[in-house]
């Protein structure tokens, strides 16, 4: 059986936790080793099986176990060179963080140890599923964009290599008031970033990493889903289902709980109106809190019984690059992007793409060194971006 990533993330209160927990029995029951893991820090696996967790991987049934991560015991215990490394490339970028110890932090950089822990899991190869119950919407963008970013950020502030590090660094010191990293240190940047490429290669390679959103049919919480998807498939994520959580019955017996019914009906044909290229599983509204083990196995009894799923279909076609005439295209899947929305620029080898308050920068392949951007129009619910190529600028002219 080839292992497994699902990650799943929507707004908070929807029911993200119970629904990773009923896919997780799921899957134990199929015989697959099963992992569940908390990658939010208000952790509430123990709850919902209703058994004491306390950071270490304890199974709770046959070929069942859960995880809760706590980020700040994995930066001392198993990734403390990260972060020093990280520290001491800020510092050398002249931000100041430089000579950090084993207690500090970097802030903004826990939910890096949680993946890194995640990916070192897959790797091993111990569990043929893993379930990652993310924290709310926005934080779980967060931790989903930052193996690229900081991608990005070793690769553009560390040097090229040693003997650039040797002849740079007099200069460095004299003109920009800082120091460069040594060579000791360049071995470390290289073996973090590496660790970043792999991480990122994992996550983003839909034949490994499925995200799942789960939501309720309430106007708020329609409208955050639509957005989460946009933007997971932004930073090139294959989201592969939507689970509509807490679903009344048509007819309830009483007129208030009818009249809301109805509501939700609305908001239900909605949902399916926008994802009409995912499957969309509905889970009813139970008249008890999910708690305890028998509460996850009726959930999981009642709301996914579907015989594909773990084997959902998912499209591969989120991001690649087409021949024109004069140059290329890029084509990124942004769905529900409008173009007014969308600001696109490009920066030497990097082409910046922005969307409200989230901004990815996508690394261009060598071939684009010197295009020109030409157009960037959305199309179906894609970006494309046309390049013009340098000699055929010069050929123009």
């Amino acid at each position: 059986m080839e292992s497994r990533i699902f990650i799943f993330t929507g707004k908070g209160g929807v029911g993200k936790t119970s629904t990773a927990a009923a896919h997780a029995v799921r899957s134990a029951r199929e015989g697959a080793d099963t992992l569940l893991v908390s990658a939010d820090m208000a952790h509430n696996l123990g709850d919902i099986f209703q058994v004491e967790a306390d950071g270490k991987v304890r199974e709770i049934a046959p070929r069942l176990s859960i995880l809760e991560l706590d980020p700040y015991d994995l930066m001392r215990e198993e990734y403390p060179q990260i972060n020093r490394t990280i520290g001491n490339l800020s510092g050398s970028a002249g931000l100041g963080i430089d000579r950090i110890g084993d207690s500090f932090m970097i802030p903004g950089l826990e939910n890096l140890f949680s993946l890194l822990k995640i990916r070192d899991l897959y790797l091993s190869g111990e569990y043929a599923r893993i379930f990652v119950d993310c924290a709310p919407t926005g934080e779980t963008l967060s931790l989903l964009k930052l193996p690229e970013l900081l991608s990005w950020y070793v690769e553009k502030f560390s040097p090229v290599g040693r003997f650039m590090t040797r002849a740079l660094t007099p200069v460095a010191k004299l003109r920009y008031h800082m120091e460069l990293p040594d060579n000791a240190a360049m071995d470390e940047f290289g073996q973090t970033y590496r660790k970043l490429l792999k991480l990122q290669e994992i996550l983003k390679d839909p034949d490994i990493t499925r995200v799942r959103l789960v939501c309720t049919p309430e106007r708020m919480v329609v409208e955050e889903t639509r957005r989460s998807y946009m933007y997971l498939n932004l930073y090139h994520y294959a989201v592969d289902s939507v689970f509509i959580n807490r679903v009344l019955p048509a007819e309830t017996g009483n007129d208030f709980m009818d009249r809301w019914s109805r509501i939700q009906q609305q908001y239900i044909a909605e949902l399916e109106s926008v994802f009409t290229d995912l499957p969309v599983t509905k889970i009813p509204w139970f008249a008890e809190e999910v708690q305890g083990m028998e509460a996850v196995e009726r959930l999981c009894d009642d709301a996914l019984a579907d015989p594909d799923l773990f084997d959902r279909p998912v499209r591969g076609d989120n991001e690649f690059y087409t021949p024109i005439e004069g140059g290329y295209s890029l084509t990124v899947r942004i769905p529900g992007a409008e173009q007014e929305q969308v600001q696109v620029t490009l920066h030497e080898l990097d082409l910046d793409i922005r969307i409200r308050n989230y901004v990815r920068s996508i690394p261009l392949p060598g071939v684009l060194r010197g295009a020109e951007m030409t157009d960037h129009q959305i199309r179906d619910g894609a970006l494309v971006v046309s390049f013009r190529l340098r000699e055929n600028r010069e050929t123009e002219k």
